[in-house]
């Protein structure tokens, strides 16, 4: 089964035909996945990103007391993985779930090397994807030390616009580091501000 979704995104994203991609794409395998299975568990080697074709997962930790803190979802056409894992070959301390029933395309190693040596404009592209990821990162960090929990959640509907509907308002408190009580405060807030 060939990933049509993440085709388009790489003959999109590299300005090429979707044609070009196809005989590369083939080496990854496309997994079908029911809603609550993992693709990856803490103390496993990462050995994968995942493409999500449709579905939903989240990349969540478990700290000692049990309690889960979401570092992200990723929703269709977005990537996850644990880098930290896959680039040092470290037992990860994350765990990677579906939240529906989702079909992701395995992307390792390989295939990115593969892709650099057949089609050089990914080399470039790849950089891109890995400096929009540390940004990414690095505006989150931010956020969670220093905005407030509204700042903190209109940031969040900016950038997952549709999951609001998807995930229970738990998960979205637990990854705006706030209770589910102040997320609820947060949003009557703005309802009433906006009213």
């Amino acid at each position: 089964m060939i990933s049509t979704n993440f085709k388009t995104y790489l003959s999109l994203n590299l300005m090429i035909d979707e044609r070009e991609i196809s005989s590369i794409i083939e080496k990854c395998p496309v997994k079908k996945i029911k809603k609550g299975q993992y693709l990856l568990r803490e103390k496993e080697i990462c050995k994968h990103g995942f493409f999500v074709e449709k579905g939903l997962l989240r990349q969540f930790s478990v700290d000692k007391k049990g309690k889960e803190h979401i570092i992200s979802f990723a929703p269709e056409n977005w990537i996850v993985s644990d880098r930290e894992s896959a680039y040092f070959n470290k037992p990860s301390v994350y765990f990677i779930q579906a939240l529906e029933d989702s079909q992701v395309t395995m992307i390792d190693e390989s295939f990115i090397q593969l892709l650099c040596k057949k089609i050089p404009e990914f080399t470039d592209f790849n950089t891109r994807l890995l400096h929009n990821h540390i940004r990414h990162l690095q505006k989150r960090i931010n956020l969670l030390l220093s905005a407030s929990a509204e700042d903190r959640y209109l940031q969040f509907v900016d950038t997952y616009p549709d999951i609001l509907l998807r995930v229970p308002q738990t998960m979205v408190a637990s990854y705006l580091g706030i209770t589910p009580e102040s997320l609820s405060r947060v949003r009557r807030e703005l309802v009433k501000n906006k009213s």
